[in-house]
């Protein structure tokens, strides 16, 4: 984001009056970055009341929230002193081919292309003749991750190794609280207080002011619908009808509760498969988030509750929180003069960490197309195609780890067999037969995202492109053989991840703070 991309004018009769409704994450992501992009010509308020908790599951990240906080001009071990923290190489998946197997999906490359073709065939020759390792071996932040090690910047032993993108896992209602005070120092007004009425124009049903129930009235121009899944002005005030997906994704329940800190803060996401759906473990400095995701037509409340806390590393803070959902997502998420972000446009699970960027993408999409007081229905359709992409893909890349696996539950039997969206079956084949994967369009997960999910969940092309069949074998055994160690040489100089923490953005410890 650049302030180049903010195109909206006021007009002659006063500014644009931008109001989002709902605070949190979702909201106050928003908030700051239309505050720091946007000067003369508009004003940005918040309404949110404290009585209404948020879902707060976010804490998990991928490399493109460092771009956000950049673009802001927020630095990151400020960022991370006051969220409390960690740092994030990759998500590990434990059990979701087979039980007790596991493996990372890992930010960055896999291996090294040669030429015109790329590792992953070299990888599958390798494989199919049992002289490749797992696809980890050959990503550094693989390596780094299961090491326990956390490093930025320029690699210390050798120009060919590559950088390490990292992420973080923190507390969402921290960063939240840091985005308001950033926000407010850049003009944006925050108003305390629930909402008690939504007025719209009778003639084109445009939201006219939000009423708060202590009377006091918000008016404006363009309207954020943050009120998480309760869609109160994209769904309850204009309509927008929502899609469902849960035929592809019928997991529609979660339990959350934090757990004690431990020691050693892991520089991954743990994603583990269960009877009837997956826990999620993010570590914090203060605390680890802990969740259980499952379908309630293949288990009970009590039975997932009883699960997960069996299944933490340490004692429970609080007791599990519930939590429903139905994945899928608005039928438009720009309506009339209202947008929704975050949770009101649609949910998919967290499964890879994409509820944070979904939020990032939209602010994105809103200030390129920010309109003036004449809102455009050429750049409503714009912004509808580019979100609907966004999320189908997604939900494709989400469908691939439940669909490909070897478990015997009866749940993970009837993902097993379920009917694909043509988009991900076409791509399972694809890559089955011949190894290929391609990115499609502006998608968020690319070609390495891919492999490393089919790889890691027990697909090996039946053959590899014609450049690495051609290969000798002998040349392949010591290619491999020089990255692995090569990256693992590097990974040895890197610090500890709680030893890098301590040095550059430890924070005081909050206690056993939920």
């Amino acid at each position: 984001m650049s302030s180049t991309e903010t195109s909206g004018s006021a007009g002659p009769s006063g500014p644009l009056r931008i109001v989002v409704a709902g605070g949190g994450t979702a909201g106050w992501m928003t908030a700051a970055a239309l505050g720091h992009f946007l000067d003369r010509g508009f004003t940005v308020t918040l309404v949110e009341s404290e009585e209404i908790g948020t879902v707060g599951v976010g804490e998990a990240t991928i490399p493109q929230i460092r771009m956000f906080n950049q673009a802001l001009g927020i630095d990151e071990d400020a960022f991370s002193r006051a969220t409390q923290a960690t740092f994030k190489l990759a998500i590990e998946f434990v059990g979701w081919g087979r039980p007790g197997e596991r493996y990372m999906h890992a930010f960055g490359d896999v291996g090294r292309d040669v030429g015109l073709c790329a590792f992953h065939h070299y990888w599958s020759r390798g494989r199919r003749l049992g002289l490749a390792g797992p696809h980890g071996d050959y990503a550094i932040n693989d390596i780094a991750a299961r090491a326990g090690r956390m490093h930025r910047g320029a690699p210390l032993t050798s120009r060919n190794v590559p950088e390490m993108p990292h992420a973080f896992h923190f507390d969402a209602g921290l960063y939240a609280a840091f985005l308001r005070q950033f926000a407010e120092a850049r003009g944006v007004v925050r108003r305390e207080g629930k909402i008690g009425e939504v007025r719209q124009d009778a003639q084109s049903g445009d939201i006219t002011a939000l009423v708060l129930a202590s009377g006091e009235e918000i008016a404006g121009d363009l309207f954020i619908d943050c009120t998480g899944f309760r869609g109160l002005l994209i769904g309850g005030a204009m309509g927008s009808g929502y899609v469902d997906w849960s035929h592809w994704l019928p997991c529609d329940r979660a339990l959350a509760v934090p757990s004690a800190r431990v020691e050693n803060f892991t520089p991954y996401t743990r994603a583990t498969a269960h009877d009837a759906g997956w826990q999620w473990r993010i570590p914090l400095q203060h605390r680890t988030g802990n969740g259980r995701v499952y379908c309630s037509a293949f288990t009970t409340d009590e039975a997932a509750a009883e699960s997960l806390l069996a299944h933490l590393d340490a004692p429970a803070l609080a007791d599990p929180r519930p939590i429903r959902f139905t994945t899928g997502r608005r039928a438009e998420a720009w309506r009339g003069n209202v947008i929704a972000v975050g949770l009101a446009s649609g949910f998919l699970e967290p499964l890879e960490s994409t509820s944070i960027h979904l939020i990032q993408t939209a602010i994105s999409r809103i200030l390129k197309l920010l309109p003036g007081k004449e809102q455009t229905q050429a750049a409503r359709d714009e912004y509808n195609r580019q979100f609907t992409f966004e999320m189908e893909r997604i939900r494709d890349f989400i469908v691939l780890h439940y669909h490909v696996n070897q478990r015997p539950e009866p749940f993970w039997q009837a993902m097993r067999d379920m009917a694909l969206p043509d988009t991900l079956k076409d791509r399972i084949e694809l890559f089955r037969t011949n190894g290929h994967i391609f990115r499609h369009g502006d998608e968020l997960f690319g070609e390495v995202g891919w492999f490393q999910v089919m790889a890691g969940q027990g697909i090996v092309p039946e053959r590899s492109h014609g450049l690495a069949e051609t290969i000798d074998e002998a040349d392949l055994k010591g290619y491999l053989e020089t990255l692995n160690g090569l990256y693992r040489r590097e990974v040895e100089r890197y610090p500890a991840h709680a030893d890098f923490i301590a040095r550059h953005c430890g924070a005081p410890a909050l206690g056993g703070a939920a």
